[in-house]
């Protein structure tokens, strides 16, 4: 069927956050099942769609906070506060007015819209008028926003994530109201729409693009770090489990256990122990993951399913994480150890790490993993299209 794929970011070749990676495996695997889909959105300036032929790019122009000027985040606030928007629906008005539904319109009718988070339509609204729209909620947003309010120990930005959070609520439920379908990443995110939803919602088990399992007895390059995380820092759910993780569980360690950490990072960060490393983007994920002899996963807030964890599971590799973490999963492979508190973390990492140090390795074979995400995946794409008049 023909669908339409709206995104603030089109997928490119190589992602760069966990949300880039979602979309790609998301739109990957409509495109399996047969359907043609056009990705419409904006991409960052200099970067290309990873299939231009199927991509309308309304803008190339940076959205993300972490990456443009102090007066381009103050015009999105002042627009933010004269049009009653959450900062993030602003900035997207202001990019695509004039364009993006146009386009959209230009290239229909198409058989059911894809709204791949809550932002566009945010921004948009109009945008449920072209046709039987399916909702992709990758995050319960409002909830991760006031999440990340009360981390927060500035007012102003304890004032500001609040507002997202009671702007985003209200969008969030008139869309889970008029979507024909909603999807979530996580079962607890399914069951936090309520009982009205759940005969209209399912889960979608993601599998990241480089899911190709490594070959059996592969030979791997000893380890470069004992420790290894990866993330988008600069989103403020993720770096929440970043600081609990440099603040409390790194001085719980031997001061001999090294640690890299990968990713985007905010302009200001927390002392750094000794021991760790901030090793910045780096080209290849899978490659970096499994350089680290063990994969800490820290998150401590927010919704949705966390994709380094997709990418740690689907490596086989062994990782302490905590419950929130875990979230999306029904249970992980015996390699990997919960543990929510700093002294129980850091007591699991020093006890699997001392097992690997002396030659076993604890991976874990994914093949079940990659076959059940597959499965499911494909399951709830197509319940949601039936819903949507689409399949």
């Amino acid at each position: 069927m023909r669908l339409a794929f709206l995104t603030t970011l089109i997928p490119v070749a190589r992602p760069d956050t966990g949300f880039e990676i979602a979309n790609g495996g998301i739109l990957d695997a409509l495109r399996a099942a047969g359907h043609d889909v056009t990705a419409f959105g904006f991409l960052r300036p200099g970067e290309t769609p990873a299939d231009p032929d199927r991509a309308v790019v309304v803008d190339a122009v940076d959205i993300e906070n972490a990456v443009v000027p102090p007066g381009r985040k103050l015009l999105w606030l002042s627009t933010a506060l004269a049009t009653g928007l959450p900062v993030a629906c602003a900035k997207l008005w202001l990019a695509g007015r004039g364009r993006l539904v146009e386009a959209v319109r230009a290239r229909g009718p198409f058989d059911a819209i894809v709204l791949n988070s809550v932002m566009l339509p945010g921004a948009f609204p109009e945008l449920l008028t072209l046709g039987p729209c399916v909702l992709v909620e990758h995050n319960i947003e409002h909830v991760s926003n006031r999440h990340t309010a009360g981390h927060q120990t500035n007012p102003v930005m304890r004032w500001l994530f609040a507002r997202e959070g009671r702007l985003l609520e209200r969008i969030e439920r008139r869309l889970w109201d008029k979507a024909r379908f909603v999807w979530t990443l996580a079962e607890e995110d399914r069951a936090a729409l309520g009982p009205a939803f759940q005969d209209k919602s399912a889960i979608l088990p993601l599998v990241t693009a480089a899911a190709a399992l490594a070959p059996t007895g592969l030979v791997e390059a000893s380890a470069a770090y004992d420790i290894g995380l990866i993330g988008t820092w600069t989103w403020a759910p993720n770096f929440i489990g970043l600081d609990w993780f440099l603040r409390e569980v790194c001085p719980l360690l031997p001061g001999d256990v090294t640690v890299a950490v990968a990713g985007r990072f905010p302009a200001e960060m927390p002392p750094l122990p000794p021991q760790v490393r901030l090793v910045g983007r780096v080209p290849d994920a899978d490659a970096f993951l499994r350089s680290c002899r063990i994969v800490a996963l820290s998150s401590r807030g927010g919704t949705g399913v966390q994709l380094k964890t997709v990418e740690t599971l689907q490596l086989g590799l062994p990782a302490v994480a905590t419950t929130l973490s875990c979230r999306g999963f029904a249970q992980v492979p015996p390699n990997v150890t919960i543990a929510d508190t700093a002294q129980d973390f850091a007591q699991a990492l020093e006890a699997r790490l001392a097992v690997i140090r002396v030659g076993d390795r604890q991976r874990h074979d994914s093949a079940a993993f990659l076959a059940t995400q597959r499965a499911a995946l494909a399951a709830g794409l197509d319940q949601g299209l039936k819903a949507a008049g689409a399949a």
